[in-house]
Parts: C-alpha cells; sequence; structure tokens
C-alpha cells in the first residue's frame, strides 16, 4: 500500500491536484496526520466531498473491519493540514455524529457506490470524517 499510496501523493503533486486512474476525476486530498502512538508525520491520499467548512472524509478502509490508521491519528491530533489542488489548508477534523452523519452518508452512497460496497462488507459503522478550514 505504500508503493501505491507514495505513487498517487507523486501524481497528486505533480499535477496539481490531478491524478489518473483509479481515483481520476475523484476529488482527491492528501491529509497530513501526526501517528497517535508514533508521533510521525503521515501522508494518506483519500477521496473527499468537498463542503461548506471544507472538506467530508470516510474513514472506509475498504470495508475492513477496523479504521484506517489515519482515522486514530485525527482522533489524538485533530488540528493537522490536508493538501487540495496546489493549496495547503490549516483543518481541524471532527467525526460527524450518527445524526449529522445519516444524510450525508445516504447522499455519499446514492453517488459513489463503491462506499455503499465497504459498508455492506462490514459490520462496523463506517466513520464519516470533517475537514474544516482554521
Amino acid at each position: 500500500m505504500n508503493d501505491f499510496n507514495d505513487r498517487i501523493i507523486a501524481e497528486f503533486r505533480a499535477n496539481g491536484g490531478k491524478v489518473g486512474p483509479p481515483f481520476e476525476g475523484a476529488p482527491l486530498v492528501l491529509l497530513h496526520s501526526i501517528g497517535a502512538k508514533s508521533g510521525e508525520e503521515r501522508i494518506s491520499p483519500l477521496m473527499s466531498f468537498p463542503d461548506d467548512s471544507g472538506w467530508l472524509i470516510v474513514a472506509s478502509k475498504a470495508g475492513a473491519p477496523t479504521n484506517p490508521a489515519w482515522y486514530y491519528n485525527l482522533l489524538a491530533h485533530p488540528d493537522t493540514t490536508v493538501e487540495f489542488g496546489t493549496e495547503t489548508y490549516d483543518v481541524t477534523a471532527t467525526v460527524l455524529s450518527d445524526e449529522e452523519r445519516a444524510p450525508l452518508w445516504a447522499d455519499i452512497t446514492a453517488n459513489n457506490p463503491g462506499f455503499a460496497a465497504y459498508e455492506e462488507k462490514t459490520e462496523r459503522t463506517i466513520p464519516l470524517v470533517r475537514l474544516t478550514k482554521k
């Protein structure tokens, strides 16, 4: 996965935030997070959903039974940065409550069947995280 992510990150940065397959046309962000245990910076390329305050990101981990590491990193260190296009933004990460998540998740899964498939593969509720610009 590291080689895959490294390739996506390099392509993102070389092309002003644009990448080819499998994420071609998707609004990607590069999420910077600080390791909850290691304290080291990590960068994760993630599909995002721009909203009024910043972006929504999905902690799907392709429907795995556990959340992705970056999710736990954000719980430990919610103030971070995100790259979108050619810009870098300071953001605060907030996990949405079930009430906040429900209508947004319905929209995301209706328009992105891959996320609906991930939801079917797991018994956990897939977290939805808002990255609010500071």
